[in-house]
């Protein structure tokens, strides 16, 4: 299964995301989750990238592994423009979600203080 967390700072914005595992869908190469998944995970990073100027703190690892921050202290306009662009990513991903459940779980959590 793909364990997806995003987390969100108190006030709702999403500060960072991580994602592990495999959706054993179908095999390597065919898994249609997993490659929806990467596609949806990585295009959100290249868009924040490529549209905004941002350059999120990325690990990445062999094993399926992502991790994903978002610089603090962005100017508000910049950070309207990188939120945008992740939720748009948390809307994807949870309709992949709705659709193949059995392989793909989304954990949102908010943090207490800022």
């Amino acid at each position: 299964m793909i364990n997806i967390t995003i987390y969100r700072t108190k006030s709702g914005t999403i500060q960072s995301f991580e994602m592990s595992g495999h959706a054993l869908f179908a095999d390597r190469g065919k898994d249609i989750v997993c490659a929806g998944v990467s596609a949806v995970s990585v295009g959100a990073i290249n868009a924040v990238h490529e549209l905004t100027g941002v350059t999120p703190d990325l690990e990445h690892r062999a094993d399926g592994f992502l991790r994903c921050v978002i610089p603090e202290d962005l100017p508000d306009n910049t950070q309207e423009k990188v939120q945008i662009l992740l939720e748009g990513m948390a809307v994807s991903l949870r309709a992949i979600e709705e659709e193949y459940g059995k392989h793909i779980k989304i954990t949102f959590k908010k943090q207490e203080v800022e």
